[in-house]
């Protein structure tokens, strides 16, 4: 079973490599360009099918199989069972095997590889041209490629450098590109932490605020008007419950790793808005709301505008409560133009503190996730002015 599951489109394609490889060894040791081996010629063919075995297995044990084809290619060569004169052939298993062991292991680990893979063909070649070419048969013809055993040399470290050198360029390459998709992964990750951050500040900012408003009224008028006291405990009621709401569908976005624009979560748009001025006007705000909408948007688009307008008036509730505010939501198909306008404190008190929070800095990313703008500040005549504009695409696609 293990070797069945190994055998697959690489496998094969190296099963078919091994075989290339030691008909062209057999066929060199059978017809040598130099002096003939003095082995059987039968013997040709299995020292071939040994020597380049480890080709066919290379991606199994890469290290073991390294060890293995360049100690058979070394006896092959110190035994004289080579071919005189195209001994460097007798390497290539071992070059292609240097390729897969570069490919996967450490950098170190696969230029001690080379080193080692060098110095022993190196030896193996002038034991080679030392001891066994002299007591060979020379060839009954010339050939034009007389052995020699500096270009033998020559040529084995180069094939062994270049197979090192592409696996090590290849290993390289597939550490860069593991590392760019992590990273892209982090990116994607912190962005939806980030995205999740906003929905959590928004719905709990809004409704903290309300309940905090209606907890101080109540708390002063509990003992003079307990009508209103219970009026504003049914507020904070509701408010609890609907934020409790809010909390755990934001929740399970990020427990799911939802998009707001999936169809199947119930999520916050423009109908939604007229809410949002019942729940200002019951924490002591003067709303006017006026929505013209001549195209649905997009439903990112209106939980945007939805986000934008609840932050506004949190802060309207937060900074300047009890005061007068207009809301603006002009939508043509095109953009979608947000303005919340509020009096400021009534009979000159100054704000509660300063508006420049994180809410203005989640408005702001919204405004720029659609390449938008986004003003906030202070009114000559008094008061806040928040502005937004987010344009977009009428299928839905950002600009």
């Amino acid at each position: 079973m293990k070797w069945a599951r190994r055998l697959d489109g690489k496998g094969v394609a190296d099963a078919a490599v091994a075989i290339i490889v030691a008909l062209l060894i057999g066929y060199a040791i059978v017809d040598p360009p130099g002096p003939s081996s003095p082995w059987p010629a039968w013997s040709a063919w299995p020292v071939a099918a040994v020597v380049s075995f480890p080709v066919a297995v290379r991606r199994c044990r890469p290290r073991v199989m390294l060890a293995l084809a360049c100690a058979a290619a070394v006896l092959a060569t110190v035994a004289g069972a080579v071919a005189a004169g195209m001994i460097w052939l007798t390497f290539v298993p071992t070059v292609l095997v240097l390729y897969t062991a570069a490919a996967t292991a450490s950098a170190a680990w696969s230029a001690a590889g080379l080193a080692a893979c060098a110095a022993a063909a190196v030896s193996a070649i002038l034991i080679f041209y030392d001891k066994v070419l002299p007591g060979l048969t020379p060839a009954a013809t010339p050939s034009e490629l007389p052995p020699h055993w500096p270009v033998e040399i020559g040529a084995i470290c180069l094939l062994l450098a270049t197979g090192w050198a592409v696996g090590t360029a290849v290993r390289w390459k597939r550490d860069t590109t593991a590392r760019l998709v992590r990273h892209l992964s982090e990116a994607a990750v912190a962005d939806e932490r980030r995205r999740i951050a906003r929905e959590l500040h928004d719905v709990i900012g809004h409704s903290m605020s309300l309940i905090a408003v209606k907890a101080t009224v109540a708390n002063h008028v509990a003992d003079a008007r307990p009508q209103e006291v219970r009026a504003a405990l049914t507020v904070i009621e509701q408010t609890s419950r609907s934020t409790l709401t809010e909390i755990h569908r934001v929740l399970g976005l990020l427990r799911s790793d939802g998009d707001l624009q999936e169809a199947n979560v119930p999520v916050p748009g423009m109908a939604d808005l007229p809410e949002l001025a019942s729940d200002a006007r019951s924490a002591g705000i003067e709303v006017d709301l006026t929505v013209r909408e001549e195209a649905a948007p997009p439903p990112a688009v209106a939980v945007s505008v939805y986000r934008i307008v609840q932050q506004a008036l949190t802060n309207v509730i937060t900074h300047a409560g009890p005061t007068r505010c207009s809301v603006t939501v002009d939508i043509d198909g095109r953009a979608a133009v947000i303005e919340v306008v509020d009096d400021g404190p009534r009979h000159g008190r100054p704000p509660r503190a300063d508006r420049n929070g994180h809410g203005l800095i989640g408005m702001r990313e919204r405004a720029k996730l659609y390449g938008g703008t986004f003003s906030a500040g202070s009114r000559p005549e008094g008061g806040f002015r928040v502005a937004a504009r987010l344009p977009y695409d009428p299928n839905g696609a950002m600009p």
